[in-house]
């Protein structure tokens, strides 16, 4: 798929309504949204039959926090980029002011995501690839997904605990060292699951059923 800047920030801006509109959300007892069918039958998306993430992408449809890419298409499989998260956590924290630019060749001064990214490298919550890259236009991985929130959560002096071995998953030698304890601690806490009983695919991209998937449980944790 080809994503611009102008896509990324509406997505963004979609996805920043869903993280706010979150914390005001009724929950059930257990901490789930609850769904009834007329909900869960009103979706008009005719890309999400059968769709696993349908009760993640309904909950967050209902509140008015996701909505589709045209009138008829949610496009659940539609990856998400490094830049669209980071934007989406900035914008949560009340976009702070970022003391100092991103330190980051290919982050654009102007650019929709350069505050975000510069707030994000400065309070630690992302790193880069190294050589001065960010990469902001990539799509995210499940391992960066997951490393990203779990610095976050850090940098909010949330719980950290509740880490879970991956040793049930076949692909689990396929985490990298530097995201071993996010996916552990994202596994534990039931953020992110298997993409089947013995497969994480923690290279493999986050799309935005993913994304909704995991945010709300984040959120509604």
């Amino acid at each position: 798929h080809i994503q611009t800047d102008a896509v990324d920030q509406m997505e963004t801006e979609q996805a920043l309504r869903a993280l706010c509109a979150l914390s005001r959300a009724e929950a059930g007892a257990n901490g789930v949204f609850q769904m009834d069918d007329t909900v869960l039958q009103a979706l008009p998306f005719t890309d999400l039959a059968n769709h696993w993430g349908y009760a993640y992408i309904a909950a967050v449809f209902e509140q008015g926090l996701m909505r589709g890419t045209s009138s008829t298409t949610f496009d659940p499989e539609v990856s998400v980029t490094r830049g669209m998260l980071v934007t989406i956590l900035y914008r949560v924290e009340g976009t702070p002011k970022a003391e100092t630019a991103a330190a980051f060749d290919d982050v654009r001064p102007g650019s929709w995501y350069a505050d975000a990214v510069a707030w994000a490298h400065a309070n630690g919550i992302v790193l880069g690839y190294g050589e001065s890259r960010f990469g902001p236009a990539d799509d995210v991985t499940r391992e960066q997904f997951a490393t990203i929130l779990y610095r976050y959560t850090a940098f909010k002096e949330g719980d950290l605990g509740g880490k879970a071995a991956l040793s049930a998953y076949a692909d689990a030698d396929a985490v990298s060292a530097w995201a071993k304890d996010a996916m552990q601690w994202a596994v534990g806490n039931g953020l992110i699951q298997g993409m089947t009983a013995d497969t994480l695919s923690p290279r493999g991209t986050a799309t935005r059923a993913q994304a909704a998937t995991i945010l709300t449980r984040y959120l509604n944790d």
